[in-house]
């Protein structure tokens, strides 16, 4: 009979049922039993990864076959009082089960995001990630101001997709698109640029921290929180800044 040390690492470095299994299921033990159970819990949480990569793949597929070169387009950063607003368009491979796991950015923790984005990018037919800044913001609204930055997206990527899936909204741009709510949960391609566009958007946000700390920015992201409610009275706005934002908007009248 094994130990149940023996067991515990065999188990963990078992990927799927194997016939010596049967004996553990059967081993009365305590500890054996939770190490199974342990086991099961995990192999039933891949399958479930599984299922829900492949309908977000047979949902981008619903759009064409195998050869349609389908684009993904989702942004990061609609809400916050300072910093950009961030798009991102991507094209993945059919299948791509690299990315087995990958779900909306809103989901995943901040390692398995960026894991999950050096792996897009290592996998993707093309993608382009586009910086929309406050000033275009201010400027035409933030509606506006996401959408020129997503059709720039689209426009910029070295492959011209045959159909462009984008999160809840419709673009200026002169290829069949599709707007879906929630599309970050229902394709892979939209949640693909969900991942590019969150990350890079995290990353710039960590480096404006660099130079102004005392607003938080690496902890917040720009959005609006009570640390950064009290640095905007204690220093005021600063150029990376919505000018068109509440509170900010009425501290510039």
């Amino acid at each position: 009979m094994k130990s149940i040390k023996e067991i515990t690492v065999a188990l963990k470095s078992a990927d799927e049922w194997q016939d010596w299994m049967k004996d553990i299921a059967e081993d009365e033990r305590v500890s054996v039993q939770k190490a199974w159970h342990t086991w099961q819990k995990k192999q039933e949480k891949k399958r479930q990864l599984l299922q829900e990569h492949q309908a977000k793949v047979a949902f981008d597929l619903s759009y064409g076959g195998i050869d349609t070169l389908i684009a993904g387009v989702d942004e990061a950063g609609r809400g916050p009082l300072a910093g950009p607003v961030v798009t991102a368009a991507v094209i993945l491979p059919t299948s791509c089960e690299a990315l087995v796991g990958l779900n909306d950015s809103k989901q995943l923790s901040k390692d398995k995001r960026n894991a999950f984005a050096t792996i897009i990018k290592e996998h993707a037919i093309s993608y382009f990630i586009h910086f929309q800044p406050p000033q275009q913001i201010d400027a035409l609204n933030i509606y506006e101001a996401t959408k020129q930055s997503m059709k720039e997206s689209v426009e910029s990527l070295t492959r011209k997709p045959h159909v462009v899936l984008v999160d809840a909204m419709t673009l200026p741009i002169a290829i069949p698109q599709d707007s879906i709510i929630k599309g970050d949960a229902k394709s892979l391609a939209i949640a693909a640029a969900s991942i590019l566009a969150k990350t890079a958007r995290d990353d710039y946000m960590e480096q404006l921290d660099i130079d102004f700390p005392m607003y938080g920015f690496a902890q917040h992201a720009g959005y609006g929180t009570k640390q950064h409610l009290k640095a905007l009275e204690e220093y005021g706005p600063t150029i990376h800044h919505r000018k068109t934002f509440e509170p900010i908007k009425s501290m510039f009248e």
